[in-house]
């Protein structure tokens, strides 16, 4: 895992790279809050779709909704960047709308729409 602290607009974000998968489960996603709140000193993350278990966008497991509440409860911003088109659940697609009007989560196309966003809330 690698992170790269990005300043923009007097934000700090943490841009997380790996060629790993870093969120399998609630564990795994508190571990990369601990670690990039330590190593990057920033709430805010942006991470590829990637490093995320597939599991995540199977709504039905649960674990997207439970992992997002950690984030909510330790005030930590995510946007999870790539590509979403592929998926055709109604659901998911409905939660990444609802997600990318809130403030907490946001699920973008890259990088620079991820910096903006996260840059303004």
């Amino acid at each position: 895992m690698k992170i790269t602290k990005i300043n923009h607009n007097g934000v700090d974000i943490a841009l997380v790279t790996s060629d790993e998968l870093l969120i399998t489960d609630v564990q795994s996603a508190l571990d990369l809050l601990a670690t990039v709140g330590y190593e990057a000193r920033t709430n805010r993350i942006i991470i590829d779709k990637s490093a995320i278990d597939e599991q995540f966008f199977d709504l039905s497991t649960r674990i997207a909704g439970e992992i997002l509440q950690k984030f909510i409860n330790y005030e930590t911003k995510l946007a999870i960047v790539g590509d979403f088109s592929t998926y055709q659940s109604k659901s998911l697609k409905d939660f990444i709308y609802e997600s990318n009007n809130g403030r907490d989560l946001f699920f973008l196309p890259d990088k620079d729409q991820a910096v903006e966003k996260l840059s303004k809330h």
